[in-house]
């Protein structure tokens, strides 16, 4: 009786044990299972909270162009990413050397990105460069489905925060200098005008001209264009650009070619 007694207690008890493990033993796969699904749909969460920072951010860019007497200096800056990726182009020096030869001008190049790039090109602006940027942009067209409306529609989006252009200068002689200080008014608000069809001008730009009456041909100039640009809307154009390309035959092999500064044969040519 006494032993019938002890396992009549002893069994309830031990079921009781081992239902209190299998639930523990459930709780821990079913905690495991809860961190397998947490951990992708955590990262997943993270990378689309991060592609969108990204397309919400910013291309900004800064243009100067400056003449100082006979220093001559264009500059651009592109930032993006917050300022994670910078790139800066600078053009120190424009040398003349006739009309044969052309223009002799040095580029440096320098940026902050995944990699970074620091050189010093030099090229030569003849009558043959020319011809073959001309080349380049007609291939451009022929190889684009409607690359017109689409360079349109891209520029639309373009905003320009700040927009100067200051101009000092002397004809030598008072007469001559007060006639062309209006015709430079009228020069700079045609240009103004002309550039407002095509990009959004957050602010009106500011245009000074500064007649200086000396008996010496000086001339100063000074333009600054500051703007930026979506990235959301620059991914988008890209994407439009690919699309636009492929509806024409070997539209994105002649794109390529151009990316690659070695551009083949046009598709016109290509096609005949």
């Amino acid at each position: 009786m006494g032993l019938f007694c002890l396992s009549a207690e002893f069994f309830p008890a031990l079921n009781a044990i081992l239902i209190h493990r299998l639930l523990i033993m459930g709780c821990m796969e079913v905690t495991f299972v809860t961190l397998w699904l947490a951990i992708p749909l955590a990262l997943l969460l993270l990378m689309i909270v991060v592609l969108l920072v990204i397309l919400t951010s910013y291309i900004h860019f800064h243009f100067r162009v400056c003449r100082l007497g006979k220093d001559d200096r264009i500059e651009l800056d592109l930032r993006a990413l917050f300022g994670l990726v910078k790139f800066h182009y600078e053009l120190p020096a424009l040398v003349f050397q006739g009309i044969e030869k052309g223009i002799k001008v040095k580029l440096e190049e320098s940026g902050l990105a995944p990699v970074r790039t620091d050189q010093d090109l030099e090229e030569q602006i003849d009558k043959q460069s020319v011809a073959d940027w001309l080349k380049n942009i007609r291939i451009a067209v022929k190889a684009t489905h409607g690359l017109n409306k689409w360079l349109k529609d891209t520029m639309s989006h373009v905003e320009i925060t700040k927009l100067d252009w200051s101009t000092d200068f002397s004809m030598g002689d008072a007469a001559y200098t007060a006639t062309a200080a209006g015709a430079f008014w009228g020069l700079k608000w045609t240009l103004a005008g002309w550039i407002s069809r095509f990009v959004r001008l957050k602010k009106s730009p500011r245009m000074f001209v500064a007649p200086v009456f000396s008996d010496e041909i000086s001339f100063s100039t000074e333009a600054v264009c500051v703007g930026k640009l979506s990235m959301g809307y620059a991914f988008y154009s890209g994407l439009r650009l690919l699309r636009r390309a492929s509806k024409v035959q070997g539209g994105l092999r002649h794109w390529k070619a151009l990316l690659s500064r070695n551009p083949t044969v046009s598709p016109q040519k290509e096609a005949d």
